[in-house]
């Protein structure tokens, strides 16, 4: 054999002009890729809603054990028991409905109104360097004023019916929404600006389609603090000579020491709540739907 014949490559060529298979190959089993979601599905993993009910729904079984057993008295705190026959006692006589329904107009007005003049003050203060040298500095100094303190003057100006109870979470909203959407303004990127200046767009063309929708994410942020501020401040506000609504119970109940009615209210408080914050998650995910997230692992 020469050195040329040692060299060269061995002969692939079959009589058919195809490769040669081996004839011990193993065939390739190809495994779809699955997200991780739908892997815990197959598995048998319980659904998300069921594990985030677990937590309270432990926490009431213990609460009912410390109440049945003497070790939590009834003068202190009534029972989960207790408290759902007084929730729908009251639910049965129109009293809680009707308290829902007046609470919740109080915080639809005051959302309104300072959700609109917050929203104002921050276009105003974060579209413009004149803007902001004339609003910022006095809408900072008064921010840092407790906005409860305000409750006497209110009640001086206002007197002692609706229009405090309004404008006392009107204050507290807007507050909130002009900080996040002001830093929401401002926090959008120099360089989409010049991106968008280079394809031509005007000064309201930008705010139109860079700035105003890069500032949506801290304006829903915005809204959310928002609405937790306004039902915090609708509790202080039906403090003041309230003769109907969620607060004026409370504080009936108060006087006669029916923790039973307390709680229920409070249970009120927190669902209208998370009622309010879920049409806020629902908006953003429609609204923010060009933005991808994190969502957990």
């Amino acid at each position: 054999m020469t050195i040329g014949h040692a060299l060269a490559p061995p002969d692939m060529s079959s009589e058919s002009g195809k490769l040669p298979v081996p004839s011990d190959r193993r065939s390739l089993d190809l495994e779809p890729v699955v997200p991780a979601s739908v892997r815990s599905v197959r598995l048998g993993a319980p659904p998300r809603w069921v594990r985030r009910a677990v937590g309270p729904l432990l926490l009431l079984v213990l609460w009912q054990v410390l109440s049945a057993t003497g070790v939590l008295h009834a003068d202190v705190l009534a029972s989960p028991g207790t408290i759902a026959r007084a929730g729908s006692d009251l639910i049965a006589d129109g009293t809680l409905p009707s308290a829902m329904g007046i609470s919740l107009q109080r915080v639809a007005v005051g959302l309104v109104l300072g959700g609109a003049v917050g929203t104002a003050l921050a276009l105003v203060s974060g579209l413009s360097r004149l803007g902001e040298d004339l609003v910022d500095a006095s809408v900072q100094m008064l921010r840092t004023v407790p906005w409860v303190g305000l409750i006497p003057l209110f009640i001086i100006w206002l007197g002692i019916g609706e229009a405090p109870k309004v404008a006392l979470i009107a204050l507290g909203v807007a507050f909130h929404l002009y900080l996040n959407v002001y830093a929401g303004i401002r926090g959008v990127d120099a360089q989409l600006v010049e991106a968008g200046e280079s394809l031509g767009l005007g000064r309201w063309g930008l705010i139109r389609h860079v700035v105003l929708p890069g500032a949506l994410p801290g304006a829903m942020t915005g809204l959310r603090y928002s609405l937790a501020t306004a039902w915090l401040a609708l509790v202080f506000g039906e403090s003041v000579n309230a003769d109907a609504g969620i607060g004026f119970l409370m504080n009936q109940a108060r006087e006669f020491f029916r923790t039973d009615v307390i709680v229920v209210c409070l249970v009120v408080y927190a669902f209208l709540g998370l009622a309010a914050d879920v049409i806020v998650r629902t908006l953003e995910r429609l609204l923010l739907q060009w933005r991808p997230t994190f969502t957990g692992q």
